[in-house]
């Protein structure tokens, strides 16, 4: 028998794949962004009878039909590897994966649409605009909180009658330091409502220069022989309308005076440097500026002049018994709380034309 060699068909064994090649990928929607696919299997020729069978041959992935083929994708391109890429530097992120974040992150318009530069102008403008908008927005509210943080300054009430402040020469002028005694702190109270008139019964034919000297002399008078720490009047008037300080204290304060006895408190005294009896004629300089006087003190507590005062006495040496409240003239002579002449007949008879006048510097109709 003649010996036949039988020739079988060798299986193909595939390449394997050399250093630098890498295996295809596939593009998987639902997990990583990028798979291996599996080897494509060769076919391989049937072995005659007798030879043992061939390998059996693995089954394609889920999803991939039968072969192993991957289904053509339309309108994609294959995808880059990350591998494709080289790095820059050892360690460092390669330009390619730069350039796919920086094209990610600028914006694009769709295919079609066309936008005027003056757009792309507009759009680099909005951060400094809403920069300005916030500084503005900013500055408001600081403002804002300023003015409800700040405490309001009270206003003048719309009713308020203040009369303007007369000129006034001060005490120094005419107490020097011989006739100056040693004396207590002054006093003083919470305001001024009322102003008691007098007269210093002295002589009328004085010169107006020489008033300095005719009040360090009343001033005696009142802290030597009557012993009172100082002069009982808070202003003194002279027959040319010049008004002096009197007693030590502060001309825009409320100093309590000793000049009506039981009286004192809540009131200033004004007196006029002469003696005014019946029938003895009243300068109008002195009247105007006992006015001006009296409506700037009873302006500073808001009192009309023409009004009517409360007050309650402290001495029961004045006509009315200590603790005894009664009313007053705001504008009142010294014989209206004590038993005396003063202010003198004359000088009383103008009281009403003083109130008038100083109602009017208040600006009261």
């Amino acid at each position: 028998m003649r010996d036949e060699t039988v020739l079988r068909e060798q299986p193909v064994v595939p390449e394997r794949p050399g250093a630098g090649d890498q295996p295809p990928v596939r593009e998987n929607p639902c997990g990583p962004e990028w798979l291996p696919v599996p080897e494509r299997p060769v076919r391989r020729a049937q072995p005659p009878v007798g030879d043992p069978p061939p390998p059996r041959e693995q089954s394609a992935p889920q999803g991939l039909p039968a072969g192993g083929e991957q289904p053509a994708r339309q309108g994609r391109s294959k995808p880059r590897l990350r591998q494709d890429v080289p790095e820059e530097r050892a360690g460092g992120p390669s330009a390619g994966r730069w350039a796919r974040i920086q094209a990610r992150s600028r914006w694009q318009p769709p295919s079609g649409w066309r936008v005027h530069p003056v757009a792309f102008a507009l759009l680099g403008c909005v951060p400094g605009l809403a920069a300005v908008l916030a500084l503005g927005l900013c500055a408001s509210g600081v403002e804002r909180i300023v003015a409800a943080g700040a405490r309001p300054v009270a206003a003048r009430p719309a009713d308020s009658h203040q009369a303007p402040r007369p000129a006034i020469v001060p005490r120094s002028a005419w107490l020097d330091d011989e006739t100056r005694r040693a004396q207590p702190p002054p006093r003083y109270d919470d305001t001024v409502v009322a102003v008691f008139i007098h007269h210093t019964d002295s002589p009328n034919g004085y010169d107006c220069a020489d008033v300095p000297r005719i009040i360090r002399y009343v001033y005696a008078g009142q802290t030597g022989s009557r012993d009172w720490d100082d002069i009982g009047y808070n202003f003194l008037v002279d027959r040319c309308g010049t008004v002096y300080e009197g007693r030590e204290g502060g001309i825009a304060r409320p100093v309590t005076g000793a000049h009506t006895q039981g009286f004192n408190h809540r009131t200033t005294g004004i007196a006029a440097i002469g003696t005014f009896t019946a029938g003895v004629p009243v300068p109008r300089a002195m009247t105007e500026a006992i006015a001006a006087v009296a409506a700037w003190k009873l302006g500073l507590s808001d009192t009309d002049p023409r009004a009517k005062v409360r007050l309650t006495s402290s001495n029961s040496y004045s006509r009315y018994p200590s603790g005894t409240a009664a009313m007053f003239p705001a504008i009142a002579g010294h014989n209206v709380g004590y038993m005396t002449s003063c202010p003198g007949e004359a000088l009383s008879e103008r009281l009403p034309e003083i109130r008038k006048t100083a109602a009017r510097l208040q600006g009261r109709s």
